[in-house]
């Protein structure tokens, strides 16, 4: 017979279709995006407006929350770097318990549930204890940065890859990364609240071989009226910050990409010079706007090409 109609069959049969938010007894994890309340997606404004009950993290703004109905309960379950107000555990059994009580329950989360917002925890544990969820995908905090600093993630030129990472493990540990694997050119590297551990990871980045003078955006409160944004040098990522006084949730952007930033001044990318010990000055000699056209041409005349007799050499 054939399938029913919007349903996918396969060797694992068929798909379970969306729980429905709009039913009572039921859990949405919402991406409230980077803070901006004009970024948030339309189904999110209407989750959040139709919810009995809003689970609402710290990053959260107040815009945000203004959406939800006046007799909704809001319960903030934030977490800071080092303090979390409710452990993760007793947010999953508040959330089980909301839903089994009827309430149509709202898990808002900054940027994306399921980009470090430990999404993946809670649908695991609402699946387990057979509660109906649904998840809507917000823009994540590195989108938001991208967007408002215009800093393209990507560029045909000089990165083909971006990598997303987080500065913080588990438990507050140190992240154990691939450092080689970041330390490798032509890819941005955002590092989500790295603003703590900048140095540390600067330092393992170059140690893996990444250049001290890759461009580097350090940006706090992304997308908000209050957002700071400061550039400067992987070497000197720990000065950029203190600075700028940036204290975080912030995200560090790394790589070429940051020298099309719409608000950088070029003195920010100065290459950190070497001091006659090798440890790296405050000052250093200038180096030049990335011009990206041009050197990639450069770099394709330098090769060269096979004539056609070289081509039918190599056939025959």
């Amino acid at each position: 017979m054939p399938d029913a109609p919007g349903s996918r069959t396969g060797e694992t049969g068929t798909q379970p279709q969306s729980s429905g938010f709009g039913r009572a007894g039921s859990v949405a994890l919402v991406g409230a995006g980077p803070g901006d309340k004009d970024l948030l997606t339309l189904k999110a404004a209407r989750l959040i407006g139709q919810a009995d009950m809003i689970f609402a993290d710290r990053l959260v703004g107040r815009d945000v929350l203004a959406l939800a109905r006046g007799d909704a309960e809001i319960v903030p379950v934030g977490k800071s770097k080092g303090e979390h107000s409710v452990a993760q555990d007793e947010i999953h059994a508040r959330m089980i318990a909301a839903a089994r009580d009827g309430k149509r329950v709202v898990r808002l989360k900054g940027g994306d549930p399921f980009i470090f917002g430990r999404g993946g925890e809670e649908v695991e544990a609402l699946r387990t204890a057979g509660v109906a969820v649904d998840v809507v995908p917000g823009i994540s905090a590195a989108l938001g940065v991208a967007a408002a600093g215009q800093i393209p993630l990507t560029h045909r030129d000089v990165a083909q890859a971006v990598t997303f990472v987080t500065g913080h493990a588990k438990l507050g540990a140190s992240p154990d990364l691939d450092w080689a694997a970041l330390a490798r050119g032509n890819q941005t590297v955002v590092v989500y609240m790295g603003v703590g551990t900048a140095g540390t990871i600067a330092a393992r980045l170059i140690a893996a071989g990444r250049d001290a003078a890759t461009p580097v955006a350090v940006v706090e409160n992304a997308t908000r009226p209050e957002e700071v944004r400061a550039f400067g040098v992987l070497g000197e990522v720990g000065e950029v910050i203190a600075r700028a006084g940036i204290e975080g949730p912030g995200l560090l952007v790394i790589g070429e990409v940051v020298r099309l930033a719409r608000d950088h001044t070029r003195e920010a990318f100065r290459q950190p010079a070497q001091s006659e010990g090798g440890e790296a000055a405050t000052k250093g000699s200038g180096r030049e706007d990335w011009a990206p056209r041009s050197a990639l041409r450069s770099a394709r005349d330098d090769r060269s090409s096979p004539s056609l007799s070289d081509l039918w050499r190599m056939l025959s």
